[in-house]
C-alpha cells in the first residue's frame, strides 16, 4: 500500500492508462490539468472552517452530535417536533417520498422551507440539510427538467455539457428549497445485465472520472456559500459496478433471484483502485463534499463495514475532508444485531447514517455504543467535525442568510431555456451504430410511419428514477415530448402516421420503430439476457413487410442484444434513456444535428456467454468508442 496521499494518487492516475477524450473537452481532464485548475483556485480546503466548528462542536452535548449524524426520511417523520426533540442533522426524500400534499413544485417547497424553519429554531442553531436523489435532474418532483441518463451523458463526451446539467440541476433544486442531491453517480459498470448500468457514465474510468469531476463542479458551483450551489455527493463508494453476476440480491418483491446488484466485486487492489476508484479521485479532487459508500461488497466485506475503504483510502489515503453519509438502510445488511451493525459502520468511518424508518432506535442504540466504549467519543467528534465544517462551508450557519427558498427561482423551474440544454444533451448522446441505404437522415415532405411502444411514452423514454422510484409506463405528468410528438412538430403533423405494432406501414416513404426496455430502477432492474422483447422484434418485422426503409430507435438503459433485428433494419440508433426532451431524437434523424455520440459501453453480439467486460466468452458486436455520423 502506498505509505503517502502522494503516492497513492500518482500511482492511481497513472493507471487509468491513455485519455480517451476529444481534445475539446480535455480542458476538463485530470492529471496536469487538475493541477493548473487547482493553481487558478479550487474551492477553499474544509478546514478553513476548522475553528468556527471546533467552537461549535465543543459546546454540543452528545445527544446534540448523534443527533447531526441521524438522518430520517421524512415520510417516516413521527413528530415534526422531532427535528428539535432528537437534534436532526438532516433529513431526505427517497424513492417515492413526496410531499403529502402532492408532488408539485409548490408542494416541495412548502415541504422543505418547512423543515427548514422548523430546524432554525432549534438550540444551539444548526440548519438542517435536505437530501434528494438527483440522477438525471431533480427527477422527483413533476415538471422538472429531465436530461439523459448518464448513460448517455457518456456517449455525448462532453464534459462542459454535463456541467451545465448539473448547474441547471442545482438551480431547479434550490428553487424547491433542496441542498443536497444524491449525485454524481460515479460507477463503472462492468457487467451490462445490472440494473444500474444506466447510472454509469461508461465502463472506462477514463469516461467516468472527467464527466463525474465536471458534475460536481455544476451541483457545487465556485463556492458552496453561493445561494445557487447545492451539496454534491459521489456515489456508490466503491466497486458497485465490478460485482460478479450471482453475487447481488437472493431476493426482490418476494421472487427468488440472483443477480448484481449489491453484490461482491472480487478484485485486486491494483484492479479496483484502477478501474473503480478513479471517479472518486477526481471528484474529491474537485471538491465534493460528500460520499455515499455502496450496498455491495469488496472481496467479502460490506463497502460501509470497510475500515480501509472509508477511513484508509478516502479519508487518510485521498484527503477526503467532507463526510460519508450511508446508503439507504445499508447498515442492516451488515452481520449482527442493530447495535452492532451500528457499532461497525460508524468504526469504520460512517459519518451519517440514512435510517429512514428507525432514527429514534439508531440515536438511542449508538448513544448506548458511546456510553459503553464501543463507539469512542474521538470517531463522534471527527464525523460532526465533518458535518459541520460543511455546513458552515455552505453558510447555513449565517444567522443574517435565509434558509427557505428564493420566491424568484420558480420562472426558471422546468424553463425553456432548461430545457434547450437538455435536448442539446439528448442530440449529443445519440450513438448512429446502422445506417444503410441512406436511411438518415430522414427526409421531409414524405410520409412517416412511427411504431413501437416507446414511440409515445414519455415514462418509457425517461426510465427509472423519474417520478417514482422505480420509474412508470405512461405519459405521467411531468411535461416534455415524446418522440413522437417530436416527429410529429419536424416532418409536419398530416405527416407521420402511427400504430403500435407497426400496421398500415403501407405506402410510408419510411418506417421508424421505436422500441427497447420499460422503466426500472436498483434491485429490481438486473437481468440473466437482454434480448428484446418479443413485441418489439415483431414490431421491425412488420414494418420491414410494408416493404419500406426501416430506422429503429433503441430506448434503453443498456445495451442490448439486437442481432436478430439487425437484417431488417437499415438504421438503428442507440438513443438511451433521453428523458423529457424527445425533440432531441428528431433533430438528429432529420439531420438538423449530425450525430455525435461515442459507445461507452461495448455492444455484446447474440452468442455472448459472459457480459462481464474482459471475460472469455463476451462477444463483440460494436466496440467502445463506436459510432457513425453522416454529412
Amino acid at each position: 500500500m502506498p505509505t503517502s496521499r502522494r503516492q497513492f494518487l500518482a500511482g492511481s492516475l497513472a493507471a487509468a492508462g491513455a485519455s480517451l477524450w476529444p481534445r475539446r473537452n480535455l480542458a476538463t481532464a485530470s492529471g496536469a490539468a487538475a493541477a493548473q485548475d487547482a493553481a487558478a483556485g479550487k474551492p477553499r480546503p474544509l478546514t478553513a472552517w476548522d475553528d468556527q466548528a471546533k467552537q461549535l462542536l465543543s459546546k454540543l452535548s452528545l445527544e446534540e452530535k448523534v443527533g447531526q449524524m441521524t438522518q430520517p426520511d421524512q415520510m417516516y417523520l413521527k413528530d415534526l417536533d422531532d427535528i428539535q426533540t432528537y437534534h436532526l442533522g438532516s433529513l431526505l426524500s427517497g424513492g417515492d417520498s413526496d410531499p403529502k400534499t402532492g408532488n408539485d413544485f409548490q408542494s416541495w417547497r412548502e415541504m422543505v422551507d418547512g423543515f427548514m424553519a422548523r430546524s432554525v429554531k432549534t438550540q444551539p442553531r444548526i440548519p438542517i440539510l435536505y437530501g434528494v436523489d438527483t440522477v438525471h435532474g431533480h427527477n422527483n418532483v413533476i415538471g422538472a427538467t429531465i436530461f439523459p441518463h448518464n448513460i448517455g451523458l457518456g456517449a455525448a463526451r462532453n464534459a462542459d455539457l454535463v456541467e451545465k446539467a448539473a448547474r441547471i440541476t442545482a438551480d431547479e433544486m434550490r428553487a424547491t428549497g433542496v441542498n443536497w442531491g444524491f449525485a454524481p453517480c460515479v460507477t463503472v459498470p462492468q457487467d451490462i445485465r445490472w440494473g444500474r448500468t444506466y447510472e454509469g457514465y461508461g465502463e472506462s474510468p477514463d469516461v467516468v472520472k472527467v464527466l463525474g469531476e465536471a458534475a460536481v463542479r455544476g451541483f457545487q458551483g465556485a463556492a458552496l456559500e453561493d445561494p445557487l450551489s447545492v451539496l454534491a455527493c459521489s456515489k456508490h463508494y466503491a466497486g458497485d459496478g465490478g460485482t460478479l453476476f450471482g453475487t447481488g440480491l437472493r431476493s426482490w418483491a418476494g421472487k427468488e433471484r440472483l443477480g448484481l446488484d449489491q453484490g461482491d466485486a472480487v478484485l485486486s487492489d491494483i484492479d479496483f483502485r484502477r478501474i473503480h476508484l478513479q471517479g472518486y479521485i477526481t471528484t474529491v479532487a474537485a471538491g465534493v463534499r460528500t460520499v455515499m459508500p455502496s450496498y455491495s461488497s469488496w472481496n467479502g466485506v460490506k463497502c460501509s463495514a470497510s475500515y480501509v475503504l472509508l477511513t484508509e483510502i478516502l479519508k487518510q489515503e485521498m484527503g477526503f475532508e467532507g463526510f460519508l453519509i450511508s446508503d439507504y438502510s445499508a447498515e442492516k445488511e451488515l452481520p449482527g444485531t442493530f447495535k452492532q451493525q451500528i457499532e461497525t459502520t460508524i468504526n469504520a468511518g460512517m459519518d451519517i447514517v440514512m435510517v429512514p424508518d428507525t432514527y429514534q432506535e439508531f440515536i438511542r442504540l449508538l448513544l448506548e455504543n458511546v456510553k459503553e466504549g464501543r463507539v469512542p467519543m474521538s470517531r463522534i467528534d471527527d464525523a460532526v467535525l465533518r458535518i459541520l465544517r460543511v455546513k458552515f462551508a455552505m453558510g447555513l450557519m449565517d444567522e443574517s442568510r435565509s434558509q427557505v427558498a428564493d420566491p424568484s427561482l420558480r420562472k426558471s423551474f422546468g424553463s425553456p431555456e432548461h430545457r434547450a440544454v437538455a435536448r442539446q444533451c439528448v442530440r449529443e448522446s445519440l450513438v448512429v451504430l446502422k445506417n444503410e441505404r441512406a436511411a438518415l437522415p430522414l427526409k421531409k415532405g414524405a410520409r412517416l410511419h412511427v411504431a413501437g411502444k416507446n414511440a409515445d411514452d414519455i415514462g418509457n423514454q425517461c426510465g427509472g428514477w423519474t417520478i417514482k422510484w422505480q420509474g412508470e409506463s405512461g405519459n405521467v405528468t411531468t411535461g416534455g415530448t415524446t418522440i413522437l410528438a417530436a416527429l410529429r412538430k419536424a416532418a409536419g403533423e398530416s405527416q407521420v402516421t402511427c400504430s403500435r405494432d407497426g400496421s398500415g406501414a403501407q405506402g410510408a416513404a419510411v418506417g421508424i420503430a421505436v422500441i427497447g426496455e420499460t422503466p426500472y430502477a436498483e434491485m429490481a432492474g438486473d437481468r440473466a439476457e437482454l434480448s428484446l422483447d418479443p413485441e418489439d422484434v415483431a414490431v421491425v418485422r412488420k414494418l420491414k413487410e410494408a416493404g419500406i426503409p426501416v430506422v429503429v430507435v433503441l430506448v434503453s438503459g443498456r445495451p442490448m442484444i439486437i442481432d436478430e433485428i439487425l437484417p431488417d433494419a437499415d438504421a438503428v440508433v442507440a438513443a438511451w434513456l433521453p428523458g423529457t426532451e424527445g425533440d432531441g431524437v428528431a433533430d438528429v434523424l432529420f439531420g438538423a444535428y449530425k450525430p455525435t455520440g461515442k459507445l461507452s459501453y461495448t455492444w455484446p453480439r447474440a452468442g455472448t456467454t459472459s457480459y462481464h467486460l474482459g471475460d472469455r466468452g463476451y462477444e463483440t458486436l460494436f466496440p467502445f468508442g463506436f459510432g457513425l455520423t453522416f454529412g
